[in-house]
């Protein structure tokens, strides 16, 4: 699917600000992994996405899509292939658009004929979508999307990304912002969407056991760099306090993982 070979990210290189955030990293995410990424901040976990998602050009290394070398391909370009939610719930939809005509943008990636483009069937269609989201949104499609919640927003977008069918999904702590309540729901239909259209994903989270719960694979990562790489069974025996001590025990240190972030059990 995706693979980094030496991806390396400097900022201000040269000068007394140099910053070295993403080290010199290899990785590979094949087909139909969902692997989840945990690390203090600042350990260069959204510097990753930004590599991936071409939102930052790498300053050394290169970054292959299957066979197909990426590292120079502009983020609008690679938009085409990877999608990417945020944590602000506002960045993914169009708050002054209704809600029919933020999903018919987000199946034709493309803001020219939306009132040709929609009919009774695609309405219908977009209502059968909604309803698995239930939030009671299908019978709302003509309001206008800045009228709802966060939590309607965020899973709205999520939605929206699935109609757009990327072969890969970036999902940078995007429950961060919500409610237990509906950050909840939107991880329950975040496992539903990767589950059900087969999705490879990775997934930023402050949240432990969120990280083990939910995926194939866990990422941990720290300055600038990937320091455990576990998945499989041995993911699915984790406890949060096991992820606390392999970090003290790769580190070396005494510095817990909640130190520098809002990382929780």
């Amino acid at each position: 699917m995706i693979r980094l070979r030496d991806a390396c990210m400097i900022f201000y290189p040269g000068t007394a600000d140099e910053a070295v955030a993403l080290k010199p990293c290899n990785l590979q995410i094949e087909n139909g992994d969902f692997t989840t990424i945990i690390g203090t901040n600042g350990a260069g976990k959204s510097t990753l996405f930004n590599a991936i998602s071409g939102h930052f050009p790498l300053s050394s290394g290169q970054i292959f899509f299957g066979e197909r070398d990426i590292s120079r391909m502009k983020e609008h370009r690679r938009a085409k292939l990877i999608g990417r939610i945020f944590q602000n719930p506002a960045m993914g939809t169009a708050a002054g658009m209704s809600l029919e005509h933020n999903l018919i943008i987000a199946g034709s990636k493309d803001m020219r004929g939306l009132n040709i483009s929609l009919n009774a069937a695609k309405r219908q269609k977009f209502r059968e979508h909604l309803r698995h989201l239930d939030m009671h949104l299908e019978e709302r499609l003509k309001d206008n999307v800045g009228l709802f919640s966060g939590g309607q927003r965020q899973a709205i977008t999520l939605l929206m990304m699935v109609l757009s069918a990327p072969e890969l999904i970036l999902l940078d702590e995007h429950t961060a912002a919500l409610d237990p309540a509906n950050a909840a729901k939107v991880m329950e239909l975040t496992r539903y969407f990767v589950e059900e259209y087969k999705l490879t994903a990775m997934m930023i989270t402050h949240d432990m056991s969120q990280a083990i719960d939910y995926g194939n694979r866990l990422l941990m990562m720290d300055r600038g760099e990937i320091i455990l790489d576990i998945r499989g069974e041995e993911k699915q025996a984790l406890r949060p306090q096991d992820l606390v001590d392999k970090f003290r025990e790769l580190r070396g240190t005494q510095r817990n993982l909640g130190d520098q972030t809002m990382l929780t059990v």
